[in-house]
Order: C-alpha cells, then structure tokens, then sequence
C-alpha cells in the first residue's frame, strides 16, 4: 500500500494531513503549498498564462494542468479540491470565472466572463441537519473542444457539452448538450443545430 493510499485509509493521518495543507475551515492552500509544492505536481504548458489577479486554490492531491497558449484571466477562482480541474491548449478562461472540479475543459475553448462551471453540488437531503454540515458530492464536467461559453452562464454537475457548441450569456445548463447545437435559457434548451447536409445553422423548433 502506498502513501497515498495509507493516508486515505486512516481518518486521524488524513485530518492531520489535510491541516497541514489547508487552514481550518478555508478552501485555500496554504502559502507553503502554493510556493512549494503545487509547482511541482501540476502541469503549465509551454506559452501558458496565469493573470497575476487569479485565486488559485489547487492542491497536490487532485490534478490541475493548463495545455498550451491557454490563459486565465484576472480574476477567477480555480478550485480542484475535489476534483480534477483540467484545461485544453488554446483555451481563454474569461475574468471573474469560477472553476470548481472535477472539470475537464477542451482545446480552443472561449469562456466568457463571470461564468460558473462546478462539478459540486453540495448534499441537503437531511432536513435535521444543517445543509453545511451534509457534505458534497461530485460529478463531472466536460466541454469539449472549439466551444463558446456566453457571459453569466452556469454549467453544473454531471453535463457534458459536445464539440463546437455556443452557450448563450445567462444560460444555466442543467443537461448534456449535443455537438454542434446552440444552447440558451434556464434551463438551457437547444435553439439551433448545425445541418451538415444544408451547412447552415437551423433553429429547432
């Protein structure tokens, strides 16, 4: 059994691990982790770019990685907690964005400003207890490569956004959106398809 492994396995080790990284009831790093030790587990590739106005709270026990030319702009919040926050080459994350893992982000994606995309959610099912003390759980979030996501817009848990797909500003998705399709309203809704046969943009009815 490996370190990480016996970590997991022992609620005490676990806790006093999680203190030394993360201060009492906060979800950010501490400043020896950032400086010491994420540099040393999470992947910048070549021309990649982080504003300096970015609140990076990743941590080394989940993957943080930023492909190639991508960037993200001042800021936003880059949480990997609990999960996985991953970022395609060519990719622009918008100012004041908020991502919460697990988020696997395609090549060539523009996401707009303010825009919220989370794999949590948080557990409420429990009326005797205080939401706060619940928990969460997680579910993954993909889009897919040469996507637009439009300004205010929400992305939740558990969707999957196909390839080349256009998000309107303010939409709220709440369900996977097939390639190729426009998606607006709350909750989103297709309003257009790309018809290969015709090469055009339709609207759906």
């Amino acid at each position: 059994m490996g370190l990480k492994d016996a970590v997991k396995n022992n609620p005490s080790l676990k806790k006093l691990v999680h203190w030394t990284l993360i201060p009492t009831g906060q979800a950010k790093p501490r400043t020896w982790v950032k400086w010491f030790v994420n540099p040393f587990f999470h992947k910048k590739k070549q021309g990649s770019m982080i504003r300096r106005r970015t609140r990076m709270d990743v941590f080394p026990f989940n993957r943080f990685e930023l492909g190639q030319n991508a960037v993200i702009e001042d800021f936003c919040t880059i949480n990997n907690g609990v999960g996985n926050v991953l970022i395609g080459d060519k990719t622009t994350i918008g100012m004041s964005n908020v991502l919460i893992g697990p988020v696997i982000i395609g090549k060539n994606v523009i996401i707009a400003q303010n825009v919220v995309i989370s794999g949590l959610n948080h557990n409420y099912e429990d009326v005797n207890l205080p939401i706060q003390a619940q928990g969460v759980k997680t579910a993954l979030v993909v889009i897919e490569d040469d996507c637009w996501i439009g300004a205010n817009a929400v992305v939740t848990a558990g969707t999957t956004i196909g390839k080349h797909c256009v998000i309107a500003a303010g939409a709220v998705v709440t369900k996977n959106v097939p390639s190729f399709s426009v998606a607006a309203g709350n909750p989103a809704g297709i309003i257009k398809k790309y018809d290969q046969g015709q090469k055009a943009w339709i609207k759906v009815n």
